[in-house]
């Protein structure tokens, strides 16, 4: 884990990242909990506009969406860039009825998630995503 760094970068306006050194644990703890460990992981949490047009750049997509992830080849663990939409993960805990810091936990995890190799594209795997998030997120001791 020495070699390992998790770093995060604001281009959101107004929001900053609390608890990163718990946060940092926890992803460690999590990952841990499938064998893996991690490597050089850069969060990135952005607004709706940088989102869209790094959705269109990258993955010729024309709409928002709450995350991206770009795995990186690495020797030493799971690593990639991960871009969070605030606005997105902010709407979506009010559609959702649930707290702002849960629906962005639950997003980090998913990025990860994602970096380690599951995917939701079908319902059976939307399903495993989701339990994988949940037990990330009763993981969560800070």
């Amino acid at each position: 884990m020495a070699s390992a760094s998790i770093t995060f970068q604001f281009q959101h306006p107004t929001f900053r990242l609390r608890q990163r050194t718990g946060v940092r644990s926890w992803l460690h703890q999590c990952s841990a909990l499938d064998g893996k460990t991690l490597g050089s992981l850069a969060f990135l949490f952005c607004d709706d506009p940088y989102m869209l047009d790094a959705n269109r750049q990258f993955l010729q997509h024309d709409y928002l969406t709450d995350i991206l992830t770009f795995p990186t080849p690495s020797a030493r663990g799971i690593a990639g860039d991960v871009l969070i939409s605030i606005d997105r993960t902010r709407d979506n805990a009010k559609h959702h009825n649930t707290n702002p810091l849960e629906e962005l936990h639950r997003v980090m995890a998913h990025g990860v998630l994602h970096l380690m190799g599951y995917n939701d594209q079908t319902p059976e795997e939307r399903t495993e995503m989701r339990s994988k998030e949940n037990l990330w997120l009763s993981k969560r001791t800070f």
